[in-house]
């Protein structure tokens, strides 16, 4: 592979900043990747976010959008995931805080009860713990699992 050059490593992340939102983490690895010296990375970070190719806040809210839309992760595992990605704190909270609380307990709910098609089988006890830790591994507080899987067991109880 040839070497590439600054300029050349700009318009290729350029492009690829323009097809989805990516973290400044993200776009600095590649362009290590890609051979091209610290010191010319950063300077190439530093000029994909003024020309705001790269917005964190922009990165964050739509992340938080998508994990939990589509892959059904809750709060815990988000904010885990963007922290890991440098993230600051102040705009995981602000991305988070976009999650609407119903699609929120909608969407642990529908989880739990999938799980529980899986475990029903099981003994009370170990189907309810499978469910606790299925929703835990998912990124949910706890606050709210035990209710929800609570009221998932009731439902299918009572059907």
């Amino acid at each position: 592979m040839k070497p590439i050059t600054p300029e050349g490593a700009f318009t290729r992340a350029a492009a690829l900043c323009s097809r989805s939102e990516h973290a400044a983490s993200d776009i600095l690895a590649k362009l290590t990747a890609w051979g091209l010296p610290a010191m010319q990375a950063h300077a190439i970070i530093d000029r994909l976010v003024d020309e705001n190719f790269i917005n964190e806040e922009r990165y964050a809210r739509a992340f938080t959008h998508d994990k939990h839309a589509y892959n059904g992760w809750g709060r815990i595992k988000i904010a885990y995931q963007l922290r890991a990605k440098g993230i600051q704190q102040s705009l995981i909270d602000d991305a988070l805080a976009t999650i609407d609380q119903d699609s929120y307990l909608d969407t642990l709910h529908k989880l739990l009860r999938n799980k529980w098609h899986e475990v029903s089988s099981r003994e009370p006890q170990a189907a309810r713990a499978a469910m606790l830790r299925f929703a835990a591994s998912r990124g949910y507080e706890p606050s709210i699992i035990y209710d929800a899987a609570d009221q998932v067991i009731k439902d299918a109880q009572d059907d």
